[in-house]
């Protein structure tokens, strides 16, 4: 993503409204594959209790996975819509999450409070600079900020380029389509705030969906139900079921998908090889 789409994002979200769309967002939206928490469990050598920070958790995805691996998380997202439905999730799965209204632009936490802050798919929303100081602040010395994506990929023809230039259709002032979920310049923005130690990981993985579950995928992001009225929604639902039994009638549909994530330490030097 380069840095004037980032911008051009950040000014679209002023006008996004995520609760609006909470209930598809909690029921539809696929959250991190298991293999996620696996790797960033391994990669910090957690262990159960550590307390762990997830900035901009929406309905919690990241926040549930976490705590299923024994970690001490609590969330914060700055939509109580959203909270509501990471809260019934959370009762279904069987895990605690202390959720707090706010922004990761000012966190309400004590400095050093957390051994981990992850943000997953909501750093390109943040005032970058003052988010990576605020997850440098409430981290202990040598602690890690986590900047992860689970992104659909669009490829020539495939569904989600399609579904891009359709959404593009009802939202033209929407940028963030024909990404690569690579995102390069959030290690510039750890390393400003005094994060080293960088690293990079990815992998790939084809989500399944139903048509019913990429419609409500589709229906629960920023430039469709988070910003769009009812009745223009409605059309965009229309028109992506006509599409789906026109040139994608199988299912499940099998949508290809990147998982990539950066690391960095609270005080950490650059690595010496």
């Amino acid at each position: 993503m380069a840095e004037q789409q980032v911008e051009q994002a950040r000014a679209f979200g002023s006008r996004v409204d995520f609760g609006r769309a909470a209930a598809d967002y909690g029921t539809y939206r696929a959250g991190f594959p298991e293999r996620f928490f696996e790797c960033i469990v391994a990669q910090l050598g957690l262990t159960a209790g550590q307390r762990v920070l997830d900035l901009g958790t929406g309905t919690g995805t990241i926040a549930r996975g976490l705590a299923r691996c024994g970690l001490a998380v609590t969330a914060i997202d700055p939509s109580d819509a959203l909270i509501v439905q990471a809260r019934r999730l959370d009762e279904e799965a069987g895990v605690a999450v202390a959720y707090r209204t706010g922004t990761a632009e000012a966190l309400p936490f004590a400095d050093g409070a957390f051994d981990v802050v992850l943000a997953g798919q909501c750093w390109h929303w943040f005032d970058r600079p003052v988010a990576a100081r605020e997850a440098a602040r409430v981290l202990r010395s040598g602690g890690a900020l986590v900047i992860a994506h689970f992104d659909w990929l669009p490829l020539p023809g495939n569904l989600v380029e399609v579904s891009e230039d359709l959404i593009r259709t009802y939202s033209p002032d929407w940028t963030l389509g024909r990404g690569t979920g690579l995102y390069p310049q959030w290690l510039t923005d750890m390393s400003g705030a005094g994060f080293g130690a960088l690293e990079t990981a990815s992998f790939d993985v084809a989500q399944p969906y139903s048509h019913e579950g990429w419609r409500g995928r589709l229906r629960a992001s920023a430039p469709v139900k988070a910003s769009l009225d009812a009745a223009a929604v409605a059309r965009f639902d229309a028109d992506l079921a006509a599409l789906l039994a026109e040139r994608f009638p199988q299912e499940p549909l099998a949508v290809p998908h990147r998982v990539w994530w950066a690391m960095g330490r609270k005080g950490a030097p650059f690595a010496i090889p």
